[in-house]
């Protein structure tokens, strides 16, 4: 009988200790979420000038297809036409609608007295330096020099003609080498010229002009006081899959070339770099045949990675890889894999950089379902922070051109982290609730006045 009443009175106590517990599970939950609303309506509030609420706005754009060429009727039996997507379009240097995609009668140009249309982005149009001619700094990142107050602009230069080094090789121009340009409002770009340039005698060399040179990004050692480049590097089959490394006392060099090399032991494709608040720098590739992402630190003075390492997205098939920080919040922009044509770009997001990195989905938001499927017909190089506006960057893209690669097209769009969402995500019970990040088309856009650019007009 005591017995019995032992247990009763002991399955009594786990039954009130668990509502107990569901009730502060419940409790603590409730008020994270309206801690997570709150935060995000003040950082919102906070955060966002008056004219980034016009970039959120969603911009529709309808491109219409044009109607199929007249074939003959043999053609037509013998054949039959399958339907033309935009992306057929933008792929075909013969299609109607060309100027669309690679508009060539209106450019970019800073020297020109624009009236109205000072400081205004145009994604996609021809963009002029200060001397008049086309920027040529693709599959580039951007790098602020904090004593001078200027912007560096690192690209490939790729002011050649595209050819194919075989029949089955891929668009290609021979390395030139990297281009420099500086700035002090992100509009108006001086040619700093090449800070890294080709080899031409040497054949063995890494920079030889018949390989490879794709994506370089330049940071700064605080330690060492040295700008260092990494890049990708590789031979004109595309098997040498490594990184390479330069070395600079100045953001326009000329910078000095180290080695290359396959860090950590794996191939390395597309890549970028990303310094850290704590002055920890990391090199992000695509590996293993570009089915998954790598990341690890570089050596204090980096011009080597360590031997940490971590295997991320894998199997997702993701490349041009864009790292940025928001609020202790690791995010990160990815394309796909499909050569030189658009695809669909998608957001992750982790509480260390070195993962685990959660899928946020689509980020783009305006133009039309097609072009938000092809990332506005670009593809991802950089994200880029706007000084005294938490929250809000610019996405820096490549809108690439295979029949001519030098006439490849920059895409900027604002990037904002906490704005209103174009569609909810759905989200499981559990914890971090990542904010949304969502890229905005716009035909046309510029930085609000009060950034801290303007200032220095």
């Amino acid at each position: 009988m005591l017995q019995m009443f032992s247990g009763s009175r002991c399955s009594t106590s786990a039954v009130v200790w668990s509502l107990v517990g569901c009730f502060l599970m419940f409790q603590l939950y409730t008020l994270v979420r309206q801690k997570d609303r709150l935060g995000g309506e003040i950082q919102f509030q906070a955060s966002h000038h008056p004219q980034f609420h016009e970039l959120e706005q969603v911009e529709e754009e309808n491109i219409q297809i044009p109607p199929p060429r007249k074939r003959s009727p043999r053609a037509a039996k013998r054949k039959p036409r399958r339907p033309t997507t935009l992306i057929d379009e933008f792929l075909d240097e013969n299609s109607q609608i060309r100027h669309v995609f690679f508009p060539q009668k209106l450019a970019i140009d800073p020297m020109k007295d624009t009236g109205n249309d000072s400081y205004y982005f145009y994604p996609g149009r021809i963009w002029l330096d200060t001397d008049g001619n086309p920027i040529q700094a693709h599959g580039g990142g951007i790098l602020f020099n904090e004593k001078s107050r200027t912007y560096y602009w690192y690209g490939e230069y790729k002011d050649g003609p595209t050819y194919h080094a075989h029949k089955r090789g891929a668009a290609r121009v021979d390395i030139i080498g990297v281009g420099c340009y500086s700035s002090n409002d992100l509009w108006k770009w001086k040619n700093e010229g090449l800070v890294l340039a080709a080899e031409k005698a040497n054949e063995t060399h890494d920079l030889h002009e018949s390989n490879v040179l794709e994506r370089p990004k330049v940071i700064y050692n605080d330690h060492t006081g040295k700008y260092v480049m990494w890049m990708h590097i590789d031979d004109v089959n595309y098997t040498k899959a490594s990184v390479g490394v330069a070395i600079s006392d100045y953001p326009t060099g000329p910078f000095d070339y180290l080695y290359s090399k396959r860090p950590h032991g794996f191939d390395s494709r597309d890549m970028t770099i990303f310094k850290d608040d704590d002055g920890i720098a990391y090199l992000i590739y695509s590996s293993n045949d570009n089915s998954e992402l790598h990341i690890g630190p570089l050596t204090e003075d980096y011009l080597d990675v360590t031997n940490t390492v971590r295997r991320i997205l894998v199997g997702q098939h993701r490349e041009a890889p864009a790292l940025f920080k928001h609020e202790g919040t690791y995010y990160m922009i990815t394309s796909g894999c499909t050569g030189w044509a658009p695809n669909e770009a998608l957001a992750h997001a982790a509480e260390s950089v070195m993962g685990p990195w959660e899928f946020m989905g689509n980020p783009c938001a305006g133009g039309n379902k097609v072009s938000q499927l092809a990332t506005f017909f670009a593809q991802s190089t950089f994200v880029l922070p706007v000084p005294g506006f938490t929250g809000s960057f610019i996405f820096m893209a490549d809108r690439w051109n295979p029949t001519d690669l030098r006439d490849s097209r920059y895409v900027w769009l604002p990037l904002i982290v906490g704005g209103p969402a174009d569609r909810p995500l759905d989200y499981n019970f559990g914890f971090p609730l990542w904010s949304r990040v969502s890229i905005y088309w716009h035909r046309k856009w510029k930085l609000p006045q009060g950034w801290s650019g303007w200032k220095r007009i």
